[in-house]
């Protein structure tokens, strides 16, 4: 199996850590094209793999070429990309916002996967959703499968508009948790503790309600309802949150983050 990763910043490292980690490619046989001459020299110095600034033919030789660049960045990408395609490799985008068909016609090239991963994937624990072009088969599927798996956990989508969906969700989903508890840290300081002790009351609560909630037989709304008894502190946080409608405004953020990434992808 030989990979080359174009654009290595913290996403695409994510993805040839893992590669490395879990023997599915040797760094001699793992391009890493980065174009950030201070950054190549990082990875130089870390032995991450075969370090190049540029596209060239060595494309030519790899199985799977995972296209980790800023959207922005990707019409000059492209431009070279295209020349050193050729039959039989599969193209693995990481882009946010850029459809299969659009990269399909960028790169004149039909074996496109579009995957999209989030932060956690930096420590092995992201959760990444993908879909296919029509002629990609099941086998390069699969194979995709296994090395994002790599990552944390893989979905197959069989709806590619189904990946504008995972980018509100669970593609900028980690945000909507960081702002929980900041917004929980910064109550406790202003009730009195010091930043370090919220901190750790919160982190740890959030810890082991994941916990729970991924060891319990229990819904959501049945564990909800185990802390919340009648009359009580947590049913009081509860009757205000529904008050200041915060649940749907989480939905409608959610929904907000979908429909940009509807935009941007236009």
């Amino acid at each position: 199996m030989k990979i080359a990763i174009i654009g290595c910043g913290n996403m695409g490292m994510a993805f040839a850590n893992s590669f490395i980690q879990y023997n599915l490619v040797k760094k001699e046989d793992l391009l890493l094209i980065e174009k950030n001459k201070e950054r190549g020299d990082i990875l130089q110095e870390q032995k991450a793999g075969v370090v190049v600034d540029t596209i060239s033919e060595k494309i030519s030789s790899v199985n799977l070429v995972i296209l980790s660049v800023k959207p922005q960045d990707y019409s000059s990408v492209s431009d070279e990309l295209r020349q050193y395609l050729r039959p039989g490799q599969l193209v693995l985008s990481i882009m946010a916002g850029i459809p299969i068909k659009k990269i399909q016609e960028s790169l004149s090239y039909p074996l496109i996967i579009r995957a999209m991963p989030n932060t956690p994937a930096l420590l092995g624990m992201g959760m990444t959703a993908f879909a296919s072009a029509p002629e990609v088969g099941m086998s390069d599927i699969r194979l995709a499968e296994n090395l994002i798996n790599s990552t944390g956990r893989a979905v197959f989508l069989e709806e590619e508009s189904l990946l504008d969906a995972v980018t509100g969700l669970s593609g900028s989903g980690p945000a909507y948790f960081f702002y929980v508890i900041k917004n929980m840290i910064d109550a406790g300081v202003a009730m009195g503790f010091d930043p370090a002790m919220s901190a750790l009351l919160v982190k740890q609560t959030m810890l082991g309600s994941y916990h729970l909630m991924q060891t319990s037989d229990k819904s959501l709304d049945e564990l909800i309802q185990a802390v919340a008894s009648k009359g009580g502190t947590t049913e009081a946080a509860l009757k205000t949150f529904g008050e200041k409608e915060v649940g749907e405004g989480l939905q409608k953020g959610i929904f907000a983050a979908r429909d940009r990434a509807v935009e941007l992808a236009k």
